[in-house]
């Protein structure tokens, strides 16, 4: 690919001049302060700021999961804004991986049927191969038969994750996808996230406000009182750490 279709490819998702409020009259809140951003394809970003900084906020209202007050979204080169609830389902479903800090297993499927369950839902085919490599980086390949009740947290989160990338979207959603892991398992996870991004040429925007897991991103956003005011390239836990001590005080 020559680097000018590089250049010219589309975003995977983008926000300009993106309000979002809380509450009416007196009583709002402004979540979101006139953001714009554009999430690169094939780059894993990472959203930091402190508490109440609109970090999960922006990462809903990018995914559709929330709608802005004023601004506008797109979602590989769609307008998303101002779509019906059922169209930004179809391109969730179409487009969009989640990982989330709660992992939101079906309890009663195991773990294969919970990791093909969305493409199930849209009626598309399990690539076979593209399953059996991401079951095998994950480790999971003795796992698929058992219950998430059967399963260790990380197993449980390398589930969730096998469920976002099995489908190839152009993008993945991450919440705090490390929160509830143990330092291990948080980095085995992260380091396969990464690996996503490098070499499947997977889009990954994660919010986390741990410095260690965002030091896996290629560049940070840091939000502060609903805007950004930072970006980081390159990111190491030490610069991270440092930076958010100017933060959030």
């Amino acid at each position: 690919m020559s680097t000018t279709q590089v250049a010219t490819a589309p975003a995977a998702a983008t926000m300009t001049n993106g309000y979002k409020d809380y509450g009416q009259g007196d009583m709002a809140v402004r979540a979101l302060d006139g953001i714009n951003v554009t999430m690169n394809r094939a780059e894993f970003t990472a959203i930091m700021g402190p508490s109440g900084s609109g970090k999960s906020t922006l990462l809903h209202t990018l995914a559709g999961l929330d709608r802005l007050t004023a601004g506008e979204s797109t979602i590989s080169n769609v307008t998303i804004t101002g779509l019906t609830e059922a169209q930004i389902t179809d391109i969730r479903r179409n487009h969009i991986g989640f990982i989330f800090q709660a992992f939101n297993l079906i309890p009663s499927l195991n773990a294969k049927e919970n990791i093909t369950l969305p493409m199930d839902i849209a009626g598309k085919k399990v690539d076979k191969a593209w399953f059996d490599e991401v079951i095998s980086i994950l480790g999971l390949g003795d796992r698929l038969t058992h219950l998430p009740a059967e399963l260790s947290g990380g197993q449980q989160q390398r589930v969730a994750v096998a469920r976002a990338l099995v489908a190839r979207p152009e993008i993945i959603f991450a919440d705090e996808p490390s929160g509830n892991l143990d330092s291990k398992s948080g980095s085995e996870l992260l380091g396969f996230m990464r690996r996503a991004v490098k070499e499947f040429h997977q889009t990954i925007v994660m919010v986390t406000h741990d410095p260690t897991a965002a030091s896996y991103s290629d560049r940070i956003l840091f939000l502060e009182d609903g805007k950004i005011v930072d970006e980081m390239l390159e990111p190491t836990a030490e610069k991270v750490l440092d930076r958010m001590k100017r933060m959030g005080h």
